[in-house]
């Protein structure tokens, strides 16, 4: 465990700077806990910060001792109606990398054409070795223009294949026997989350994301729910206007930060 006690700006008693495990520091006052850092690291190999204090002078004194031992770039995430946490992210030498607006999207209310050609395949239709062939395609299309590093946090990167799928989250568009298009959606929360719509790059503005995402949300709605949730990049347009064009009503958003490499 490695300490650094410092009492500048902290009160009469001297605050301890401990790493308390290997990605765990803690903030220690007259025997008390007065703030935690930790750091995350994510199966896309980025490193995400975060601190939990309420003093401003033991958020740098953290985030000092953490960036001291960790590499960069490191990212961290904030609510963007947070000024004061982002800018205490700001001292510490991050500067905004992205920004995604959080949508509520309703269900049941819009309904979509099949293009001709494609049949859409749900939950037990799915079949797990042609969808992580479009797993793949699509993730090499990311990674080949704006790459992978500009998706959400939460949505997992390509394991080589060796991760486990659940086919029944998946929606899938199917042309010609070949898989084209995806929507994988998270039921296991309050409401269900819709965390990734891709179609194949020669077979979009055919409306097969459109037919996609009605199937899910009509889907969602006979099971009783009345409206979805997704996240979405504010510099992706197609996405932002095909949600609101199923009346998608944008309720908060994020920030994501980076502090990258000096000199960089």
């Amino acid at each position: 465990m490695n300490s650094l006690p410092n009492s500048a700006g902290l009160g009469a008693h001297a605050v301890t700077i401990s790493r308390v495990a290997v990605n765990q520091w803690h903030a220690v006052e007259n025997d008390l806990v007065v703030g935690r850092g930790h750091a995350s690291r994510r199966l896309d190999g980025r490193t995400f910060l975060s601190i939990d204090t309420w003093r401003a002078a033991v958020f740098d004194r953290l985030a000092a001792a953490m960036l001291a031992d960790q590499s960069t770039p490191l990212y961290t995430v904030v609510d963007e109606t947070d000024r004061d946490l982002t800018a205490s992210w700001v001292r510490a030498g991050f500067a905004t990398w992205r920004r995604e607006s959080e949508f509520v999207v309703p269900t049941g209310l819009t309904r979509a054409t099949v293009p001709s050609g494609v049949l859409i395949a749900t939950a037990d239709d799915v079949a797990e070795a042609p969808l992580r062939d479009l797993d793949q395609a699509i993730r090499d299309e990311v990674e080949s223009t704006v790459g992978w590093q500009t998706m959400p946090a939460e949505v997992l990167p390509w394991q080589g294949g060796t991760r486990p799928i659940d086919t029944s989250k998946y929606t899938v568009a199917v042309r010609d026997d070949r898989y084209v298009g995806l929507v994988r959606v998270a039921t296991m929360t309050r409401r269900p989350r819709i965390g990734l719509v891709a179609v194949l790059a020669a077979e979009q503005r055919h409306g097969i994301a459109r037919a996609l995402l009605s199937q899910v949300l009509g889907g969602l709605h006979r099971s009783g729910f009345e409206a979805a949730t997704a996240e979405i990049d504010e510099t992706n347009t197609a996405a932002m206007a095909l949600f609101e064009g199923f009346g998608a009503r944008r309720t908060g958003g994020s920030l994501e930060l980076i502090r990258r490499p000096e000199g960089a």
